[in-house]
């Protein structure tokens, strides 16, 4: 209870303890793993009851409970079966023939969705620079959706967000925000206007490399039945056991979560003078793009980073970055990011990457790990005397 003798909790202390069963003698203190399928009902099932599970289960009640509590959301949030399905269902609300903006830079699995709805059902998109607050002002006439990432992924542009949410209001364009890479930790959407919030759960939130889930969190208890209704419709539903562990990953993720971006950050301040690089991308440098917008806006940096290796003496080609990801032995070389552990991918080794994404970008994902053996690694690998080697 918040009142002036119980003060609202940070957002630390509500990852720790939101969605946790009620306080009674012999009670448990963390939530059980209901595996039920169905529940005994009769006759037309009100809103609020347990009949399906396909509709609805305890088992996710905690897990989405405790995610609304941390981006701050008047209704419970609500779990799918994966990061792609939320977005599924957030795009789901442009009509047919609508227009949706995204940025030119997102995730290559939004941007593919976004291009299958424009050849199966009309929709319009437009692709804008996300950090050019007046060119995606100019392009929501019209619009039905703006769907935001900041920081993007992989090039890690920051949104003015206010702006863009404040000018999508007045156009009477819904807005939504993927909220994965910034975390509730380094923004809340939500109270800036945005009326969708969405997270790949699979990453930060659940934080240890071992459950498929996505979420999406409203203000508005309308837009909460729509997307309630898409999940249901389309069986996108997430089970019991990966909302558990997710649950469980929550309650770490702050401290997680702020190791992480101490450590990008302390790498990017060293990758920045480093002889071995030509480029170095992350909002905490001063020299990025996004930096002043990050620092007015987000309340963390975030662990994602992008590097440019040398190779002849400017920016290198596909394969010096794919010879610098062969030379790591502590970053891992793999296609995800927010766990513990630290990975490293040349992004446009996809064929769904957007072809303006530079052929040599390489993605870290900062881990928790001591940062001095995460510098070493890099060290090593980067050096120009071993580069091409």
């Amino acid at each position: 209870m918040t009142d002036q003798h119980h003060p609202s909790p940070s957002p630390a202390t509500v990852a720790v303890h939101a969605g946790r069963p009620g306080r009674r003698r012999g009670g448990a203190v963390n939530p059980p793993i209901p595996l039920n399928s169905t529940y005994v009902s009769q006759g037309e099932v009100p809103p609020g009851e347990l009949a399906y599970a396909r509709a609805d289960t305890d088992a996710w009640h905690a897990f989405e409970d405790a995610l609304a509590a941390l981006e701050d959301a008047a209704e419970r949030g609500i779990v799918f079966s994966s990061g792609m399905a939320a977005i599924a269902a957030v795009l789901s609300l442009v009509p047919d023939g609508g227009v949706l903006v995204l940025p030119r830079h997102a995730y290559q699995t939004t941007s593919g969705y976004a291009d299958d709805l424009a050849a199966r059902h009309g929709v319009a998109v437009r692709r804008v620079d996300i950090a050019d607050t007046d060119a995606v002002v100019a392009a929501l006439d019209g619009a039905d959706l703006l769907l935001v990432e900041s920081p993007t992924n992989p090039m890690l542009e920051v949104a003015d967000l206010p702006a863009l949410l404040s000018a999508a209001r007045e156009r009477g364009v819904r807005t939504a925000v993927d909220n994965t890479f910034a975390t509730p930790l380094g923004q809340r959407p939500l109270g800036s206007g945005a009326d969708l919030v969405l997270h790949s759960v699979s990453k930060f939130l659940a934080g240890h490399s071992d459950v498929i889930l996505g979420a999406v969190v409203t203000n508005d208890p309308g837009l909460a039945a729509r997307i309630r209704g898409h999940r249901t419709l389309h069986g996108a539903i997430a089970g019991p056991f990966e909302v558990w562990l997710a649950l469980r990953g929550l309650r770490t993720f702050p401290l997680r979560f702020e190791r992480a971006c101490a450590n990008a950050a302390e790498l990017a301040r060293r990758l920045a003078g480093h002889p071995g690089v030509a480029e170095v991308r992350h909002p905490s440098l001063p020299g990025d793009p996004g930096h002043v917008r990050a620092s007015a806006h987000m309340d963390a940096y975030g662990a994602i980073v992008g590097v440019r290796p040398v190779s002849d003496g400017g920016a290198g080609s596909a394969a010096a970055a794919d010879a610098v990801v062969g030379r790591c032995r502590l970053w891992v070389p793999a296609t995800s990011l927010g766990g513990v552990e630290s990975l490293i991918e040349r992004r446009r080794r996809w064929g769904t990457e957007s072809v303006t994404v530079p052929e040599d970008l390489l993605r870290l994902s900062v881990g928790v790990e001591d940062v001095e053996d995460l510098w070493a690694d890099l060290d090593r690998a980067l050096r120009p005397d071993t580069l091409g080697g």
